[in-house]
């Protein structure tokens, strides 16, 4: 063998081990947890009265964000989360890997379903709202906390949607969120597990005080929106008739009642996003 077919052989040899190699770490590395109970000095809390009914009772109660768990549907049927205006600080942050969330006992969808779907990894509780924090930043990576969106509603009229809370959020200082796919029974999936594609979004958004609350919801359909954010706000009676869950039970029921049964829409000031 000659030198030039020994150098070769050796940038031969060399490529395929590196192509090995990243497939082995693309399809096989999972980092280690993100969080712990102990691992956090401080927790953003949501109110008791904030958290949902749980049609699964697979609830995992993070540093910076709670859940409910649909194993059918492989994704969150809900994440609660608490926004305050300090949260607001757009600090740089690395985006970390998709790992599956330790603390479900059957553990979350693998991220690799989403892979070539067509389906972008879109966060429920987002990632910008938790800038504050390393550790609350990186929670909302595990893949419990993701669901299969439409590109373009993602990075349109979703992502609409989540600047006009932010500016809520500067504005009233403290907002109450839930937000999830709605999951029925025959939604497309994708990926070995079976990953349900929601047809429809939500968000309910809460602020003030039980006593004084003023409430709005969205119902958006998971394809390009073309209308403005307003077109788009339901009652929370009618999220609850398409998810089947319950949002604040455990308030007395005529407050609940007025709280569901309207929109809210004269009371919350829309911005131009676009």
């Amino acid at each position: 063998m000659n030198k030039r077919q020994r150098d070769r052989w050796i940038y031969s040899s060399l490529l395929i081990l590196c192509i090995v190699g990243f497939w082995i770490f693309d399809n096989f590395y999972i980092p280690g947890k993100y969080s712990a109970a102990s691992d956090d000095a401080f927790k953003t809390e949501v109110p008791s009265f904030f958290i949902p009914s749980s049609t699964s009772g697979q609830m995992v109660r993070h540093n910076h964000y709670s859940l409910s768990y649909s194993e059918p549907h492989e994704q969150a049927e809900w994440v609660v989360y608490t926004l305050n205006k300090s949260h607001l600080t757009y600090d740089e942050r690395k985006r970390p890997y998709f790992i599956e969330d330790p603390y479900l006992s059957s553990k979350s969808a693998d991220w690799r379903n989403y892979k070539g779907s067509g389906y972008d990894r879109g966060h429920l509780c987002p990632a910008g709202d938790r800038s504050f924090s390393e550790l609350a930043y990186r929670e909302t990576f595990y893949t419990s906390n993701i669901s299969p969106q439409n590109p373009e509603f993602n990075a349109g009229i979703w992502n609409d949607l989540e600047k006009q809370v932010r500016i809520w959020g500067k504005r009233y200082n403290q907002l109450f969120i839930a937000t999830a796919g709605v999951l029925e029974n025959d939604l497309k999936t994708i990926g070995d597990e079976d990953v349900a594609v929601p047809r429809y979004y939500y968000k309910i958004v809460f602020r003030g005080t039980v006593q004084d609350p003023e409430v709005i919801a969205f119902l958006i359909p998971n394809r390009p929106g073309i209308k403005s954010l307003e077109n788009y706000v339901v009652s929370v009676d009618r999220i609850e008739e398409m998810t089947g869950i319950n949002f604040f039970d455990s308030l007395p029921e005529e407050l609940e009642q007025k709280i569901e049964a309207g929109t809210g829409l004269n009371s919350w000031r829309f911005i131009s996003i676009r």
